[in-house]
């Protein structure tokens, strides 16, 4: 087994249980994720035992990884380490009950041979997530175990506190981890590093100085064989609550007295509490022409394929500076990216064809994508005689660093954190139902959807949600490579 790398990873060795072993999340990412976890010695030890409809043996899932390894793994796979792999790997039918899961989950262990810690993954659609969970009560799991769950965290306030009610019948609030992949990448989490590590940026992230915030994040791709699953939810459900308004409470919220995860997850609920709701007038609902004609989508859907909104957070340090959120399906650019629109200076000394103002305020961008790179945009001097003004920009990237090579995939740190306890990156209860409770204006009384066309920026009607200021995206000015 690889060495164990200190300090990062669990004190224990791990039996994980992944449900929905054989769906397309865990061929895709949690798979490959923990290969790579195991090999690269972030785990002391730990045994993978699969649970899904299907029924396989242990060599024909241990196949089925092997497949997913191949297709999807970004690293290297060499003999050795898969082999050592292979040997983790096991597998229990759903059909088999819980009796034989807690049969297998206590081999697992036996044959580690020392005190084990227990994470159950529940790679599930929503409508499954209790019975799952009702399924390891019975099987007696619940001690030394942590649980993960994917989104959709209900759909409106009432399912989420009945959900959140029924978890905990099983589980205590502090073994559940809420994942939201968005939270586990490098450039989510630098936005702390940034804020709170430099005495150039924290003074001047309030009010007094900020004009506006964006949180954009476009997609290029459709619904491919996802649409009747989208149906049902929707872009607000599946993108704003889950990953829009966290990113806004990592941008928005106060320091924490501590970097752990209690004060942190704290600081986040403290912006959630202070948003202002969402009213239906501030938002604006699209949906992309062709949509109506998928499989599995009602002809007369109001579903909304993308949404732009206005978001307040009244409290002293933010009061009247908006923030603007927009994510969408089939969209002009697939970016992910926050924009701090400082104020511009009260009055300007330059003569009119000085250039100052035609580009607008300045700008500090962090594209959240996997390049993860940060950007300055402000005024100077061009040269030569007169005084002419261009807009010019200071911008860094990660693979400027020499340790771009040891970052870890979203899914990997956020594994990695649920074994270690970390709640850092993950939503709370009281968190996620703040967050329908804001939305319920918007729920039950939603403006209709408004049609565009695929390759475009969404509905005309975005542009006076945020008049007189203008959206960042696109860009008038590429990053550099």
């Amino acid at each position: 087994m690889a060495k164990v790398t200190p300090g990062v990873g669990p004190e224990y060795p791990q039996v994980v249980v992944l449900f929905g072993a054989t769906g397309d999340l865990a061929k895709r990412k949690l798979i490959p994720g923990m290969f790579h976890l195991s090999s690269a010695g972030f785990i002391p030890d730990c045994k993978i035992i699969g649970v899904s409809l299907e029924e396989l043996s242990d060599e024909e899932f241990q196949t089925v990884c092997r497949a997913s390894l191949d297709e999807f793994s970004s690293r290297a796979i060499s003999d050795a380490d898969w082999q050592a792999y292979r040997d983790r790997l096991s597998y229990v039918p759903l059909s088999a009950g819980a009796a034989a899961l807690g049969q297998a989950v206590l081999a697992a262990e036996a044959s580690i041979g020392t005190e084990c810690r227990r994470l159950h993954y529940l790679s599930v659609p929503p409508k499954a997530a209790l019975s799952v969970i009702n399924t390891l009560g019975e099987a007696k799991l619940i001690e030394r175990a942590r649980i993960v769950m994917e989104k959709p965290f209900g759909v409106d306030l009432e399912s989420a506190v009945r959900l959140n009610s029924e978890v905990h019948k099983v589980f205590d609030e502090q073994q559940v981890f809420r994942i939201d992949h968005f939270l586990g990448k490098e450039p989510a989490q630098n936005i702390l590093a940034f804020r709170f590590a430099n005495g150039l940026f924290e003074p001047i992230w309030n009010r007094n100085f900020i004009d506006h915030i964006q949180i954009d994040v476009p997609e290029t791709l459709g619904l491919e064989n996802r649409a009747g699953f989208y149906e049902t939810t929707g872009a607000f459900r599946d993108m704003v609550v889950t990953h829009l308004f966290q990113i806004l409470a990592f941008v928005a919220m106060e320091p924490p007295v501590a970097l752990e995860p209690a004060s942190i997850s704290e600081e986040k609920n403290k912006v959630f509490r202070s948003m202002m709701p969402i009213l239906p007038r501030h938002a604006v609902r699209g949906q992309f022409n062709g949509y109506r004609e998928m499989e599995g989508v009602n002809p007369d859907s109001e579903t909304e394929t993308f949404i732009a909104l206005k978001c307040s957070i009244d409290n002293w340090r933010w009061a009247g500076v908006p923030f603007y959120l927009r994510t969408g399906k089939r969209l002009a650019e697939g970016q992910r990216i926050i924009s701090i629109a400082f104020q511009e200076p009260p009055k300007s000394m330059f003569p009119r064809d000085s250039g100052v103002g035609l580009h607008g305020p300045d700008h500090l961008t962090f594209d959240l994508s996997d390049s993860s790179r940060t950007s300055l945009s402000f005024y100077g001097k061009r040269p030569g005689p007169g005084m002419k003004l261009d807009k010019h920009s200071l911008q860094f990237a990660m693979d400027e660093t020499k340790q771009v090579g040891e970052v870890l995939e979203a899914y990997e740190r956020l594994i990695l954190d649920a074994m270690r306890g970390d709640h850092t990156l993950f939503t709370t209860s009281r968190g996620i139902e703040r967050l329908w409770e804001v939305s319920s204006p918007l729920l039950d009384n939603p403006p209709p959807v408004a049609r565009y066309s695929p390759g475009s920026w969404g509905p005309n009607a975005i542009h006076q949600l945020i008049g007189p200021r203008a959206w960042r995206l696109p860009f008038e000015r590429n990053w550099r490579s």
